[in-house]
């Protein structure tokens, strides 16, 4: 008798901190989630909120795939508590780990797709979907004509308008833009194709991978610890994929407050440099060391203490712990 296929097992873990009502919705969107040949599970990753999240999920269950709470006991950031997950679904036996968002809506098709592209691509090790802007959360709602203020977008291109088809790495500069970002989707970025770096709003990874390259770079926290493993996994030869196959849309900074909030102008300062010193040719980390060391006299509060924490080379949680 031939044996049975064993089912590929994908472990989906969604990380919280304080955001019970955001973590339920997105569990909601989850429990539609087809699975097809494919053993799916759940992991949901508490950063010790203090909202009443444990009580309430602790024991949730998924009428489509199994179920697993885990309490980390400390805000360890993206990295750390994504980490907390991704060890737990590996000692289970893993073959595929997704990282998602809790702010993000899903298709029911897009794990059962991605996953797909990943099998029939065996040197992909790394991909995120096209990513859109969820209805009303769009950066630039407004433009400003001749003729007063008006909506940028028509109504029937609301959820079409893309947040990520690829990610940009600006080597000169060090910044991380979005490919076709702000744009309505008519089919541009409908090709699949390698990035330079895959996005952690949605994020597949293969189980070879963290054995090749480890877990996240927790000494981030929060921003630039998905390029970080982008570039890990290219340097031991796997490729980072965009795969426009299926698609997801996302809350945009409903969790840290958006451009210019301090959450992103602390993360964002002082990780830009970390990456800089880590990958960057010479002449650009001096670049970023002295934009850097310009932002601790000129820039907003949290730029300031994002470019000290930087330059003293604080990491983790670092300075932002005594907000």
């Amino acid at each position: 008798m031939a044996k049975t296929k064993k089912k590929i097992k994908v472990s989906i873990i969604i990380l919280t901190t304080n955001a019970l009502k955001m973590t339920k919705e997105e569990l909601g969107d989850i429990s539609v989630l087809k699975s097809g040949n494919l053993d799916l599970e759940c992991i949901v990753v508490d950063n010790d909120s203090s909202d009443g999240t444990e009580e309430a999920l602790k024991n949730y269950k998924l009428p489509n795939m199994g179920y697993k709470f885990i309490q980390s006991g400390a805000n360890l950031g993206y990295a750390g508590g994504n980490n907390v997950g991704i060890v737990d679904a590996l000692k289970r036996g893993a073959d595929y780990v997704m990282l998602l968002n809790n702010d993000v809506i899903v298709p029911p098709d897009m794990v059962t797709k991605m996953v797909s592209f990943m099998e029939k691509n065996p040197k992909v090790g790394i991909a995120s979907p096209k990513m859109y802007f969820a209805k009303g959360y769009e950066f630039h709602k407004k433009i400003l004509t001749p003729n007063g203020v008006k909506n940028r977008y028509k109504k029937s291109e609301l959820g079409k308008v893309i947040w990520y088809a690829g990610g940009i790495l600006d080597w000169d500069n060090i910044y991380s833009p979005h490919r076709g970002v702000d744009e309505v989707d008519v089919g541009q970025y409908d090709k699949a194709e390698p990035t330079d770096f895959a996005n952690g709003a949605t994020l597949l990874i293969k189980r070879e991978v963290i054995g090749q390259v480890g877990l996240l770079d927790p000494t981030f926290f929060l921003y630039w610890e998905d390029p970080d493993f982008s570039m890990k996994a290219k340097k031991v030869g796997f490729e980072t994929y965009y795969v426009p196959d299926t698609c997801m849309w996302h809350k945009v900074s409903a969790s840290t407050g958006g451009s210019g909030s301090p959450t992103n102008d602390y993360f964002l300062t002082r990780n830009r440099l970390f990456f800089a010193f880590r990958y960057a040719r010479p002449r650009t980390k001096f670049a970023v060391l002295r934009d850097t060391i310009r932002l601790v006299f000129k820039g907003r509060k949290w730029q300031r203490w994002g470019a000290i924490d930087a330059l003293l080379g604080r990491h983790g949680m670092g300075q932002w712990k005594h907000r």
